[in-house]
C-alpha cells in the first residue's frame, strides 16, 4: 500500500519533469522552419462530417443538443476540417524504453517523449488538434493542450512492454506512435488494423539504443529486463550475436511489412543521434512528404 508522502514525493517528482521536458521541447520544435510544413489545408472548410459520442474532457459548447436529445447519450457534431487537422499520439511508456547502455546517450523515453512534445507544439502552431489515443486526452488546440501532454508524458507504466493503445481513434484523423516496439508484435498489429478499419493513417517510429543494434556484448554476460520481470546470463554472449541480429531484422520486417498492409509509414530512430533530424522527418511524414 502506497502511503500519502511516498503518493505525493512520486508525485512531486513526475511534476518536476514537466517544466524541463517542455522546455527541451519548446527549444526542439523551434529549430524546424515552418515555412514549406504550414498544414491548414485549402478547400475542408465546416462542413458537417459526423456525430460522434462525447468523450471525456470535450468542452460542453462542442455538444449537438438537438441530436443528443434523441437518445440518452451526448453527441458532439464534427465537421470535416476537425477530423482532417486531428492528431493522436501514443507514446511507449513502458520499463523496455526507460533503458540507455551509457551514462551520455538518453533513455529511449525520453528520447520519445521529447520528439513526441515537440511534434505536438509544431502541429498545435500549424493549427491542428493534438491528442492522445484513449480516452484520457481528446484532440484540442492551444498551448494548454501542450501542458496537458506533458504532464500525460510524465507518467511511467510498470509493465516491460506497454501495448500500443488504440481506443476512441477519430475516424480518418493521423496518428503517431513511438516506442522500440520489441513487446508483442499481435498488440502492434491489433491496434493498427483497429486504426485502419477507422481509416486512421499515420506513422510508426522505432527508437533503439545503439547497442540494441551492434549487440557488442562479449563473454560473461547477464541480461535482465528494466522492469525486472526477464533475466538470463551468459558465458559466451558474443555467440548470442548472430540470433539476436537476426531476430531483430525479423522484427523490423514485420513492422514494415504491417505498415505497408496499413497505409502507415515506418521510421527508425537511434538515440546516439540527433533528435532535430528525427523531428524533420516525423513533421514531413504526418504530412505525407516521406516514404
Amino acid at each position: 500500500m502506497t502511503t500519502p508522502p511516498a503518493l505525493r514525493q512520486r508525485a512531486e517528482a513526475e511534476a518536476a519533469r514537466i517544466p524541463p521536458l517542455l522546455a527541451r521541447a519548446e527549444h526542439l520544435a523551434g529549430t524546424v522552419l515552418l515555412g514549406e510544413h504550414g498544414r491548414r489545408r485549402a478547400g475542408l472548410g465546416d462542413d458537417f462530417w459526423q456525430y460522434r459520442p462525447a468523450q471525456v474532457g470535450d468542452s460542453r459548447r462542442l455538444i449537438d443538443h438537438r441530436r443528443s436529445a434523441k437518445g440518452d447519450q451526448q453527441f458532439v457534431r464534427e465537421r470535416e476540417w476537425q477530423i482532417a487537422q486531428s492528431v493522436m499520439l501514443w507514446v511507449d511508456q513502458g520499463a523496455s524504453m526507460r533503458f540507455a547502455s551509457e551514462a551520455a546517450l538518453p533513455d529511449k523515453i525520453d528520447r520519445a517523449r521529447l520528439l513526441a512534445l515537440s511534434i505536438a507544439i509544431l502541429l498545435v502552431r500549424g493549427g491542428e488538434r493534438v491528442g492522445l489515443t484513449g480516452t484520457t486526452l481528446p484532440p484540442r488546440r492551444g498551448n494548454a493542450q501542450v501542458l496537458r501532454l506533458a504532464e500525460m508524458f510524465s507518467h511511467d507504466a510498470e509493465a516491460d512492454y506497454a501495448p500500443p493503445e488504440h481506443r476512441a481513434m477519430v475516424p480518418h484523423a493521423r496518428a503517431l506512435f513511438l516506442s522500440d516496439f520489441l513487446g508483442d508484435m499481435a498488440e502492434v498489429e491489433r491496434a493498427l488494423t483497429k486504426a485502419a478499419d477507422r481509416g486512421v493513417r499515420g506513422v510508426l517510429l522505432q527508437v533503439l539504443d545503439p547497442s540494441e543494434e551492434a549487440f557488442p556484448y562479449q563473454g560473461r554476460t547477464i541480461f535482465q529486463s528494466v522492469g525486472g520481470t526477464l533475466r538470463h546470463e551468459t558465458l559466451k554472449a558474443g555467440e548470442l550475436r548472430d540470433r539476436y541480429l537476426a531476430r531483430l531484422a525479423d522484427r523490423k520486417a514485420a513492422l514494415q511489412s504491417l505498415c505497408q498492409v496499413t497505409g502507415w509509414r515506418l521510421g527508425l530512430h537511434h538515440t546516439g543521434d540527433s533528435a532535430q533530424s528525427a523531428l524533420l522527418w516525423l513533421y514531413r511524414a504526418l504530412d505525407g512528404g516521406v516514404r
